[in-house]
Protein backbone atom coordinates (compact mmCIF):
# COMPACT_ATOMS: atom_id res chain seq x y z
CA UNK A 1 0.00 0.00 0.00
CA UNK A 2 1.22 3.50 -0.91
CA UNK A 3 0.26 6.44 1.27
CA UNK A 4 0.89 10.06 0.38
CA UNK A 5 1.54 12.45 3.27
CA UNK A 6 1.64 16.23 3.47
CA UNK A 7 2.89 17.26 6.89
CA UNK A 8 5.42 19.18 8.92
CA UNK A 9 8.48 17.28 10.12
CA UNK A 10 6.73 16.60 13.45
CA UNK A 11 3.60 15.26 11.77
CA UNK A 12 5.58 13.16 9.31
CA UNK A 13 7.69 11.62 12.06
CA UNK A 14 4.72 10.86 14.31
CA UNK A 15 2.83 9.15 11.48
CA UNK A 16 5.62 7.15 9.88
CA UNK A 17 7.92 6.23 12.77
CA UNK A 18 8.23 2.47 13.30
CA UNK A 19 5.64 1.83 10.60
CA UNK A 20 7.22 0.08 7.65
CA UNK A 21 4.16 -1.91 6.59
CA UNK A 22 3.34 0.61 3.87
CA UNK A 23 5.25 2.70 1.36
CA UNK A 24 5.24 6.29 2.56
CA UNK A 25 5.48 9.10 0.02
CA UNK A 26 6.11 12.60 1.34
CA UNK A 27 4.31 15.32 -0.61
CA UNK A 28 6.10 18.63 -1.14
CA UNK A 29 2.80 20.46 -1.41
CA UNK A 30 -0.90 19.74 -1.88
CA UNK A 31 -0.51 19.54 -5.67
CA UNK A 32 1.12 16.15 -5.14
CA UNK A 33 -2.25 14.83 -4.01
CA UNK A 34 -3.53 15.24 -7.55
CA UNK A 35 -0.35 14.02 -9.26
CA UNK A 36 0.39 10.77 -7.41
CA UNK A 37 -2.49 8.74 -8.82
CA UNK A 38 -0.85 5.53 -7.57
CA UNK A 39 -1.37 6.43 -3.91
CA UNK A 40 -3.97 4.30 -2.10
CA UNK A 41 -4.70 7.06 0.45
CA UNK A 42 -3.68 10.60 1.34
CA UNK A 43 -2.99 12.34 4.63
CA UNK A 44 -2.90 16.12 5.02
CA UNK A 45 -1.71 16.97 8.52
CA UNK A 46 -1.06 20.65 7.86
CA UNK A 47 -3.01 23.36 9.67
CA UNK A 48 -4.79 24.45 6.48
CA UNK A 49 -5.89 20.94 5.49
CA UNK A 50 -9.58 21.83 5.71
CA UNK A 51 -9.21 24.61 3.16
CA UNK A 52 -8.32 22.31 0.25
CA UNK A 53 -10.80 21.02 -2.32
CA UNK A 54 -10.26 17.26 -2.54
CA UNK A 55 -13.20 16.54 -4.85
CA UNK A 56 -10.95 15.16 -7.63
CA UNK A 57 -9.51 12.50 -5.31
CA UNK A 58 -11.50 9.28 -4.99
CA UNK A 59 -9.25 7.45 -2.52
CA UNK A 60 -9.57 7.96 1.26
CA UNK A 61 -8.22 11.33 2.40
CA UNK A 62 -7.52 11.89 6.10
CA UNK A 63 -7.21 15.55 7.10
CA UNK A 64 -6.11 17.28 10.27
CA UNK A 65 -9.24 19.24 11.10
CA UNK A 66 -10.02 19.76 14.77
CA UNK A 67 -12.42 22.70 14.58
CA UNK A 68 -14.37 22.73 11.31
CA UNK A 69 -16.81 19.93 10.58
CA UNK A 70 -17.04 17.93 7.36
CA UNK A 71 -20.42 19.51 6.79
CA UNK A 72 -18.96 22.99 7.12
CA UNK A 73 -16.27 22.34 4.53
CA UNK A 74 -18.70 20.48 2.25
CA UNK A 75 -16.47 17.40 2.22
CA UNK A 76 -17.12 14.34 0.07
CA UNK A 77 -17.71 10.93 1.63
CA UNK A 78 -14.08 9.88 1.17
CA UNK A 79 -12.81 12.65 3.47
CA UNK A 80 -12.13 11.91 7.15
CA UNK A 81 -11.37 14.28 10.00
CA UNK A 82 -8.65 13.36 12.49
CA UNK A 83 -6.85 15.24 15.24
CA UNK A 84 -3.41 16.14 13.94
CA UNK A 85 -2.29 18.15 16.96
CA UNK A 86 1.21 17.27 18.15
CA UNK A 87 1.21 14.15 20.27
CA UNK A 88 -2.04 12.76 18.88
CA UNK A 89 -0.94 11.23 15.59
CA UNK A 90 1.44 8.79 17.27
CA UNK A 91 -1.35 7.37 19.43
CA UNK A 92 -2.39 3.77 18.79
CA UNK A 93 -6.06 4.76 18.52
CA UNK A 94 -7.52 7.68 16.56
CA UNK A 95 -10.83 9.47 16.65
CA UNK A 96 -12.20 9.57 13.12
CA UNK A 97 -15.17 11.62 11.93
CA UNK A 98 -16.70 10.68 8.61
CA UNK A 99 -18.46 7.92 6.73
CA UNK A 100 -16.26 4.95 7.66
CA UNK A 101 -15.78 2.76 4.58
CA UNK A 102 -14.04 -0.54 3.92
CA UNK A 103 -11.29 1.37 2.12
CA UNK A 104 -10.68 3.68 5.07
CA UNK A 105 -10.58 0.77 7.52
CA UNK A 106 -8.08 -1.00 5.26
CA UNK A 107 -5.84 2.06 5.38
CA UNK A 108 -6.06 2.39 9.16
CA UNK A 109 -5.36 -1.30 9.61
CA UNK A 110 -2.34 -1.09 7.30
CA UNK A 111 -0.78 1.64 9.45
CA UNK A 112 -1.65 -0.20 12.67
CA UNK A 113 -4.20 2.31 13.93
CA UNK A 114 -7.33 1.41 15.83
CA UNK A 115 -10.13 3.88 15.37
CA UNK A 116 -13.15 5.24 17.18
CA UNK A 117 -15.90 6.67 15.01
CA UNK A 118 -16.95 10.00 16.54
CA UNK A 119 -19.62 12.59 15.70
CA UNK A 120 -18.69 15.26 13.19
CA UNK A 121 -18.52 18.05 15.75
CA UNK A 122 -15.94 20.77 16.54
CA UNK A 123 -13.16 19.39 18.72
CA UNK A 124 -14.05 15.74 18.13
CA UNK A 125 -13.86 14.35 21.71
CA UNK A 126 -10.32 14.27 23.12
CA UNK A 127 -9.44 17.76 21.89
CA UNK A 128 -12.58 19.16 23.55
CA UNK A 129 -11.69 17.51 26.86
CA UNK A 130 -8.06 18.60 26.83
CA UNK A 131 -8.94 22.16 25.79
CA UNK A 132 -11.37 22.37 28.70
CA UNK A 133 -8.77 21.00 31.13
CA UNK A 134 -6.23 23.55 29.90
CA UNK A 135 -8.81 26.31 30.25
CA UNK A 136 -9.60 25.33 33.84
CA UNK A 137 -5.89 25.29 34.63
CA UNK A 138 -5.61 28.87 33.40
CA UNK A 139 -8.54 29.88 35.60
CA UNK A 140 -6.77 28.26 38.55
CA UNK A 141 -3.50 30.02 37.77
CA UNK A 142 -5.26 33.39 37.48
CA UNK A 143 -6.80 32.82 40.92
CA UNK A 144 -3.36 31.98 42.38
CA UNK A 145 -4.49 28.47 43.30
CA UNK A 146 -1.07 27.11 42.40
CA UNK A 147 1.83 27.44 39.97
CA UNK A 148 1.95 25.99 36.46
CA UNK A 149 4.51 23.40 37.52
CA UNK A 150 2.50 22.28 40.55
CA UNK A 151 -0.73 22.08 38.53
CA UNK A 152 1.02 19.98 35.89
CA UNK A 153 2.43 17.62 38.53
CA UNK A 154 -0.91 17.27 40.29
CA UNK A 155 -2.71 16.51 37.03
CA UNK A 156 -0.20 13.86 35.99
CA UNK A 157 -0.16 12.17 39.39
CA UNK A 158 -3.92 12.40 39.90
CA UNK A 159 -5.07 11.25 36.45
CA UNK A 160 -2.02 9.45 35.06
CA UNK A 161 -2.09 11.79 32.05
CA UNK A 162 1.19 11.90 30.09
CA UNK A 163 1.22 15.71 30.34
CA UNK A 164 -0.12 18.38 32.63
CA UNK A 165 -2.45 21.07 31.23
CA UNK A 166 0.28 23.68 30.72
CA UNK A 167 2.57 21.07 29.14
CA UNK A 168 -0.32 20.12 26.83
CA UNK A 169 -0.82 23.78 25.94
CA UNK A 170 2.84 24.14 25.03
CA UNK A 171 2.84 20.94 22.98
CA UNK A 172 -0.40 21.65 21.12
CA UNK A 173 0.04 25.41 20.82
CA UNK A 174 -1.96 27.82 22.97
CA UNK A 175 -3.43 29.51 19.88
CA UNK A 176 -4.86 26.16 18.71
CA UNK A 177 -6.46 25.64 22.12
CA UNK A 178 -7.86 29.16 22.14
CA UNK A 179 -9.31 28.85 18.63
CA UNK A 180 -11.09 25.61 19.55
CA UNK A 181 -12.50 27.07 22.77
CA UNK A 182 -13.73 30.14 20.93
CA UNK A 183 -15.46 27.97 18.32
CA UNK A 184 -17.23 25.74 20.83
CA UNK A 185 -18.10 28.60 23.18
CA UNK A 186 -20.30 30.15 20.50
CA UNK A 187 -22.86 27.48 21.37
CA UNK A 188 -21.74 26.51 24.87
CA UNK A 189 -20.62 29.21 27.30
CA UNK A 190 -18.83 26.65 29.48
CA UNK A 191 -16.00 26.69 26.94
CA UNK A 192 -15.43 30.45 27.10
CA UNK A 193 -11.64 30.95 27.24
CA UNK A 194 -10.09 32.14 30.48
CA UNK A 195 -8.86 35.71 30.24
CA UNK A 196 -5.28 34.65 31.00
CA UNK A 197 -5.39 31.98 28.29
CA UNK A 198 -6.75 34.52 25.85
CA UNK A 199 -3.96 36.95 26.67
CA UNK A 200 -1.29 34.31 26.03
CA UNK A 201 -2.95 33.22 22.79
CA UNK A 202 -2.99 36.78 21.48
CA UNK A 203 0.71 37.20 22.33
CA UNK A 204 1.48 34.10 20.32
Amino acid sequence: MKILVLATDDGWNELTVNNNAVEWIRAEDVNAFFVHKEADACFNLNSDAAEINYSEIKKPVFIHCVIKTLKEINAHENIYRINGWRGFIKRDSWEVAGNISKESVTVLTAISKKYVSVPDEPGLIAARIIAMIINEAYFAKAENVSTEKEIDIAMKLGTNYPFGPFEWAQLIGIKNVYDLLMSISQNDNRYKPAELLQQEAIKN
